[in-house]
Order: structure tokens, then C-alpha cells, then sequence
């Protein structure tokens, strides 16, 4: 089944992506390899405690959406955003399909879709 619209919701520990039309939805959810666990900062060490992206996991993000006609990616961290300038770096293509990002803290999986339908709807409207 193919839908045109897709919400991302994102973070260093998995990514929900949800394909959907006015009354569907699939759903997939997707996990690192290597989860990171939460890093503390010590002063007087070396290195800025964080973690670098786990690009495996990005481009399996994106992949999952690449046919979707329009993306929104949502998340309550860093991770939306690490998701979209891999995005821009490694499938350039795929940037066109992604039409805003919000920061959205932890949201039931029908308070995703229906947040999603909503922003599509008055996305659409302004759309020639």
C-alpha cells in the first residue's frame, strides 16, 4: 500500500515512521544497531560528551520514507535534526520530500498521525 504523506518521529533510540491517507496508516518502527545510552559531561575531561550520529540508522530512516510524496520529521531532541542534515549530506534527493520539522516531545502514535493530518491539511491548502 502507498500513501503520499509520512510523519517521522525520531530520537537516538528509535523511529517510528508513519505512511498515511485521510482514513490509513502503516506504521514502522525502526532501532540503531548500537543504541547510545545517555552521556554526562564531567568537567576536565576530554571531548564535548556527545555521541556521533549513527549514520547506518539515518540512512535507514530515510530509506523508509523515499517513497512518500511528502515528509514531516518530528522529535523532542537533536535527532530530527541530525536526521535531516544527514538528509542534505548523504540523499539530497530525498530533501525535496521533506516539508517541515517540528519538535514534538513524546506523543501517542494517534496523536503523531492525527498532529500529521492536520499539518498536511493546511499544508496542502497552500500548495498550488
Amino acid at each position: 500500500m502507498s500513501h503520499y504523506h509520512a510523519v517521522v518521529w525520531i530520537d537516538h533510540r528509535e523511529a517510528k515512521v508513519f505512511h498515511f491517507s485521510p482514513t490509513e496508516v502503516e506504521k514502522l518502527v525502526l532501532h540503531p544497531d548500537r543504541p547510545t545510552k545517555h552521556i554526562h559531561h564531567k568537567s576536565g575531561s576530554i571531548g564535548s560528551g556527545h555521541t556521533t550520529a549513527d549514520h547506518e540508522f539515518l540512512h535507514a530512516v530515510a530509506q523508509s520514507f523515499a517513497d512518500a510524496g511528502a515528509v514531516l520529521i518530528t522529535g523532542a531532541g537533536s535527532a530530527k535534526n541530525e536526521l535531516v542534515a544527514h538528509v542534505e549530506h548523504h540523499d539530497p534527493k530525498l530533501k525535496a520530500l521533506i516539508k517541515g520539522v517540528e519538535t514534538v516531545d513524546h506523543p501517542t502514535d494517534g496523536q503523531l498521525v492525527a498532529h500529521a493530518r492536520k499539518y498536511f491539511n493546511a499544508e496542502d491548502r497552500m500548495t498550488p
